[in-house]
């Protein structure tokens, strides 16, 4: 009968030093219980002024986790910061590019379209009018 040879210390130590890094990896992508929550306004919001957004422009409202855009011809759209692939808020806006700290995926605010992964899936959308001026976001009261 043959024995079978035993692992070296090295080998059980590297073996239990890859293991809970593994396991950070997932949990690091999920999304955390306040994460979600914090993904909309819950009541509209002023934003600020509507020329704060130019055409063809967007403007990044990182407090209220929102974004907006503005198309050459004028229509505004509003959409959550939160990323579509970790829940992450986006906080970072070059041009209408909005790109998100955790994995680096991009989106794009004219059209709230993923244009760089990981994320795959379009940044929600959120209901936008110009008021007296004033650019006010969030679900109708």
């Amino acid at each position: 009968m043959s024995a079978r040879p035993t692992p070296s210390r090295r080998t059980v130590l590297r073996g239990v030093a890859l293991t809970p890094a593994a396991g950070l990896g997932i949990a690091a992508c999920s999304p955390g219980p306040d994460r979600a929550t914090r993904a909309l306004p819950t009541a509209p919001v002023e934003l600020g002024a509507e020329g704060e957004v130019a055409e063809g422009g967007a403007k990044l409202y990182a407090e209220h986790n929102v974004v907006v855009g503005r198309a050459e011809d004028g229509t505004l759209k509003a959409y959550s910061t939160i990323c579509t692939h970790a829940q992450c808020a986006a906080n970072k806006l070059e041009g209408t590019r909005l790109i998100c700290p955790c994995h680096g995926s991009e989106f794009d605010v004219v059209t709230g379209e993923a244009v760089v992964p990981p994320a795959t899936q379009p940044l929600q959308e959120l209901p936008v009018k110009a008021e007296g001026g004033r650019i006010i976001a969030g679900p109708v009261a």
